[in-house]
Protein backbone atom coordinates (compact mmCIF):
# COMPACT_ATOMS: atom_id res chain seq x y z
CA UNK A 1 0.00 0.00 0.00
CA UNK A 2 1.25 3.13 -0.91
CA UNK A 3 2.33 5.80 1.66
CA UNK A 4 -0.88 8.10 3.05
CA UNK A 5 1.57 10.98 0.61
CA UNK A 6 4.11 11.04 -1.37
CA UNK A 7 5.22 14.57 -2.13
CA UNK A 8 8.09 13.24 -4.01
CA UNK A 9 5.51 12.39 -6.58
CA UNK A 10 4.82 15.80 -7.35
CA UNK A 11 7.56 16.00 -9.40
CA UNK A 12 5.75 14.81 -12.17
CA UNK A 13 4.08 17.87 -12.46
CA UNK A 14 6.97 19.19 -14.38
CA UNK A 15 5.02 17.86 -17.72
CA UNK A 16 2.23 20.13 -17.04
CA UNK A 17 4.06 22.81 -16.49
CA UNK A 18 6.07 21.99 -20.02
CA UNK A 19 2.41 21.53 -21.25
CA UNK A 20 1.35 24.90 -19.59
CA UNK A 21 4.33 26.84 -21.13
CA UNK A 22 4.27 25.30 -24.54
CA UNK A 23 -0.20 26.12 -24.70
CA UNK A 24 0.32 29.59 -23.81
CA UNK A 25 3.53 30.53 -26.02
CA UNK A 26 1.58 29.21 -28.90
CA UNK A 27 -1.40 30.67 -28.40
CA UNK A 28 -0.03 33.93 -28.08
CA UNK A 29 2.13 32.91 -31.26
CA UNK A 30 -0.66 32.46 -33.37
CA UNK A 31 -3.17 34.79 -31.62
CA UNK A 32 -0.66 37.72 -33.16
CA UNK A 33 -0.02 35.47 -36.80
CA UNK A 34 -3.63 35.27 -37.46
CA UNK A 35 -6.78 36.77 -37.29
CA UNK A 36 -9.90 35.04 -36.07
CA UNK A 37 -11.29 32.63 -38.22
CA UNK A 38 -7.92 33.23 -40.40
CA UNK A 39 -6.19 29.66 -42.22
CA UNK A 40 -2.60 29.07 -42.99
CA UNK A 41 -2.83 25.72 -45.14
CA UNK A 42 0.13 23.50 -44.36
CA UNK A 43 -0.70 19.99 -45.66
CA UNK A 44 -4.34 19.04 -47.37
CA UNK A 45 -5.28 17.90 -44.13
CA UNK A 46 -3.87 20.47 -41.45
CA UNK A 47 -4.19 24.17 -41.38
CA UNK A 48 -3.52 26.90 -38.62
CA UNK A 49 -6.77 28.14 -37.96
CA UNK A 50 -7.23 30.68 -34.98
CA UNK A 51 -10.70 30.07 -33.27
CA UNK A 52 -12.23 31.50 -29.99
CA UNK A 53 -14.01 28.89 -27.61
CA UNK A 54 -16.24 30.04 -25.50
CA UNK A 55 -17.65 26.19 -24.40
CA UNK A 56 -16.01 22.82 -23.75
CA UNK A 57 -14.55 19.61 -26.28
CA UNK A 58 -16.09 20.60 -29.56
CA UNK A 59 -17.63 24.28 -28.29
CA UNK A 60 -20.36 22.16 -26.34
CA UNK A 61 -22.72 24.63 -24.24
CA UNK A 62 -20.43 27.90 -26.34
CA UNK A 63 -24.10 29.63 -26.79
CA UNK A 64 -25.17 29.24 -23.03
CA UNK A 65 -25.16 32.74 -21.94
CA UNK A 66 -21.80 32.97 -20.19
CA UNK A 67 -22.42 30.64 -16.85
CA UNK A 68 -20.17 28.13 -18.55
CA UNK A 69 -17.31 29.93 -18.12
CA UNK A 70 -16.97 29.77 -15.22
CA UNK A 71 -18.69 26.61 -14.66
CA UNK A 72 -16.07 25.04 -16.21
CA UNK A 73 -13.49 26.83 -14.58
CA UNK A 74 -14.23 25.29 -10.95
CA UNK A 75 -14.63 21.98 -12.81
CA UNK A 76 -11.34 21.61 -14.03
CA UNK A 77 -9.66 23.64 -10.64
CA UNK A 78 -11.35 20.80 -8.58
CA UNK A 79 -10.52 18.01 -10.96
CA UNK A 80 -7.08 19.05 -11.27
CA UNK A 81 -6.93 19.57 -7.46
CA UNK A 82 -8.46 15.91 -7.03
CA UNK A 83 -5.50 14.78 -9.44
CA UNK A 84 -3.12 16.36 -7.67
CA UNK A 85 -3.71 14.74 -4.38
CA UNK A 86 -4.37 11.16 -6.11
CA UNK A 87 -0.73 11.96 -7.18
CA UNK A 88 0.85 12.10 -4.04
CA UNK A 89 -1.41 8.59 -3.21
CA UNK A 90 0.73 6.53 -5.75
CA UNK A 91 2.94 3.62 -5.94
CA UNK A 92 6.61 5.33 -7.06
CA UNK A 93 6.20 2.43 -9.75
CA UNK A 94 2.79 4.24 -11.09
CA UNK A 95 4.87 6.35 -14.16
CA UNK A 96 2.69 6.47 -16.96
CA UNK A 97 -0.11 7.31 -14.28
CA UNK A 98 1.78 10.00 -12.74
CA UNK A 99 3.03 11.23 -16.10
CA UNK A 100 -0.93 10.89 -17.36
CA UNK A 101 -1.82 12.96 -14.53
CA UNK A 102 0.88 15.55 -15.44
CA UNK A 103 0.04 16.20 -18.72
CA UNK A 104 -3.83 16.37 -18.09
CA UNK A 105 -3.18 18.78 -15.04
CA UNK A 106 -0.94 21.07 -17.05
CA UNK A 107 -3.69 20.67 -20.20
CA UNK A 108 -6.55 21.54 -17.78
CA UNK A 109 -4.95 24.56 -16.09
CA UNK A 110 -3.84 26.11 -19.57
CA UNK A 111 -7.11 25.77 -20.37
CA UNK A 112 -8.46 27.63 -17.30
CA UNK A 113 -6.00 30.42 -17.37
CA UNK A 114 -8.03 31.74 -21.00
CA UNK A 115 -11.46 31.20 -19.61
CA UNK A 116 -10.34 33.31 -16.67
CA UNK A 117 -8.50 36.31 -18.54
CA UNK A 118 -10.03 36.00 -21.90
CA UNK A 119 -13.72 34.15 -21.43
CA UNK A 120 -12.85 31.92 -23.99
CA UNK A 121 -10.17 29.25 -24.71
CA UNK A 122 -7.73 30.02 -28.28
CA UNK A 123 -7.59 26.69 -30.73
CA UNK A 124 -5.20 26.86 -33.64
CA UNK A 125 -4.90 23.95 -34.87
CA UNK A 126 -7.11 22.20 -37.43
CA UNK A 127 -7.56 19.00 -39.09
CA UNK A 128 -9.49 18.21 -41.84
CA UNK A 129 -10.42 16.11 -44.62
CA UNK A 130 -12.08 17.61 -48.13
CA UNK A 131 -15.61 18.98 -46.96
CA UNK A 132 -14.85 17.22 -42.85
CA UNK A 133 -13.66 19.10 -40.07
CA UNK A 134 -12.64 18.10 -36.88
CA UNK A 135 -12.88 20.74 -34.51
CA UNK A 136 -10.02 23.04 -34.04
CA UNK A 137 -7.88 22.34 -31.02
CA UNK A 138 -4.87 23.34 -28.50
CA UNK A 139 -1.40 22.19 -26.93
CA UNK A 140 -3.41 22.05 -23.63
CA UNK A 141 -6.20 19.79 -25.42
CA UNK A 142 -3.04 17.78 -26.82
CA UNK A 143 -1.94 17.75 -23.55
CA UNK A 144 -5.32 16.61 -21.96
CA UNK A 145 -5.72 13.74 -24.66
CA UNK A 146 -2.30 12.54 -24.08
CA UNK A 147 -2.45 12.35 -20.26
CA UNK A 148 -6.49 10.66 -20.65
CA UNK A 149 -4.61 8.23 -22.88
CA UNK A 150 -1.93 6.97 -19.77
CA UNK A 151 -4.99 6.52 -17.86
CA UNK A 152 -6.38 4.49 -20.01
CA UNK A 153 -2.97 2.39 -20.63
CA UNK A 154 -2.55 2.35 -17.25
CA UNK A 155 -5.74 1.12 -16.12
CA UNK A 156 -6.20 -1.77 -19.00
CA UNK A 157 -2.27 -3.03 -18.91
CA UNK A 158 -0.27 -1.46 -15.86
CA UNK A 159 -2.28 -1.25 -12.88
CA UNK A 160 -2.94 -5.30 -12.22
CA UNK A 161 0.62 -5.52 -12.64
CA UNK A 162 1.86 -3.31 -9.92
CA UNK A 163 -1.16 -4.66 -7.43
CA UNK A 164 0.49 -8.54 -8.50
CA UNK A 165 3.94 -7.07 -7.39
CA UNK A 166 2.82 -5.33 -4.41
CA UNK A 167 4.40 -6.33 -0.96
Amino acid sequence: MPPKFNLKNLHWLWLGLVILVLDQWSKTYFENLLDLGQSIDLLPVFSWTLAYNTGAAFSFLHDAGGWQRWFFIVLALGVCSAMTVWLTRLPANAKVLMAGIGLLVGGALGNVYDRFVLGYVIDFIHVHYQTWHFPAFNVADCGITIGAALLIVDSLFLESKRQVNAP
